[in-house]
């Protein structure tokens, strides 16, 4: 699902929700009208489905039956406290966010498929740390070659070069915990032939 259609979803409930809040309160369209100086048709066209809602009819409806905009669009409440960020897929792994403070720590749930290709070491700022839920997860960091099983972790400098991904033929789903520095550029610890730094 697109970016526009999660929206075009949320606008399709504004309607049905416009028209709950105002048959709780007993509101005819006549009498939210007057209140609001929207057109009976308007609002009408609007609970239907048939108008589009917008900021400048939502923010008046908003006010006369004295709730929030939240709670005309159904966004999620203050101080929800669960994760809504979409799967990023890069790399060849899918990494679901699980925190959202930008700038501060980062934690992601990590899949990744067994790719086959030669290890290719990076290094950047900052810490890192892993946890395996399942499979196996291979870790070259400096001279170390390991391979970690489910309920094993690891912590390293990102400063020394690293590589990691899916050991033998099946995915490997792990937790990757790291610091704001973490989100910076990765340089390649051995440049390819080219001689050229590749972020």
């Amino acid at each position: 699902m697109t970016e526009d259609d999660r929206i075009d979803a949320v606008l399709t409930e504004v309607g049905p929700r416009l028209r709950r809040v105002r048959r709780d309160r007993g509101v005819t369209l006549a009498e939210l009208s007057a209140a609001t100086g929207i057109s009976v048709s308007t609002l009408s066209r609007l609970e239907s489905g048939q108008r589009r809602p917008s900021l400048e009819l939502l923010l008046p409806l908003a006010r006369a039956h004295q709730v929030p905009l939240d709670e005309l669009v159904g966004a999620p409440p203050v101080g929800d406290p669960r994760i809504r960020a979409r799967p990023i897929v890069r790399d060849g792994r899918t990494l679901y966010p699980l925190t959202r403070q930008p700038g501060g720590l980062q934690a992601y749930k990590v899949v990744q498929e067994p790719s086959g290709e030669a290890p290719d070491l990076r290094v950047h700022e900052g810490y890192e740390w892993l946890y395996v839920l399942s499979g196996r997860l291979r870790l070259v960091l400096g001279e170390h070659d390991v391979v970690l099983g489910a309920g094993e972790a690891a912590e390293f400098d990102t400063r020394v070069p690293h590589w990691f991904g899916a050991a033998g033929e099946g995915r490997v789903e792990f937790l990757s915990l790291f610091g704001p520095q973490g989100e910076r550029m990765h340089v390649r610890a051995r440049p390819k032939k080219s001689g050229r730094t590749v972020p």
